[in-house]
């Protein structure tokens, strides 16, 4: 690579990170200090879009910058968080919630994993008894007894010397 092309890419990439600097500064400079406490509260509780498991607040996605300004707008015109929640669930679904609500649709992502251990639990323990009336319980024989003290002396024995 020839050094004008080398440094043609250094400059690129260097304007590209300063204009996403740029962006996010712009994005966060509403002016309103209580407007911006209440955006960064309700954006932990939003799901981002695109990341799918991050929050609106820790996402740097386009998508959830997009969506923090909207709410950010929603705000300024005296939207509860509720209206802004209930406007974000009509038009993305339940899916934007970071933690789903416990409806009938939900009730498998919130108790199925309960369900499920206590069902392995059930069978675990199903299983140990059916294992344990297998083992037939019969007592020492006089010869077995006595082999078994012989051991345990030379052993105690041994342990003394």
């Amino acid at each position: 690579m020839t050094r004008s092309r080398l440094l043609a890419l250094l400059l690129l990439c260097l304007l590209s990170s300063f204009a996403t600097a740029q962006v996010q500064e712009e994005e966060r400079s509403s002016g309103d200090p209580v407007i911006e406490q209440r955006l960064a509260k309700l954006s932990h509780e939003l799901r981002c879009l695109q990341c799918q498991n991050q929050t609106l607040a820790d996402s740097p996605a386009g998508l959830a910058s997009d969506l923090r300004r909207e709410i950010r707008e929603q705000m300024k015109a005296g939207k509860s968080d509720q209206e802004i929640i209930a406007f974000l669930t009509a038009r993305y679904g339940d899916f934007i919630l970071y933690r789903p609500r416990v409806t009938y649709a939900t009730y498998l992502l919130w108790f199925g994993p309960f369900v499920l251990l206590l069902a392995g639990l059930y069978v675990l323990f199903r299983y140990i008894k059916q294992r344990r009336d297998l083992i037939p319980e019969k007592p020492l024989s006089a010869d077995e007894r006595r082999r078994a003290e012989e051991l345990l002396a030379s052993a105690s024995g041994k342990e003394r010397a």
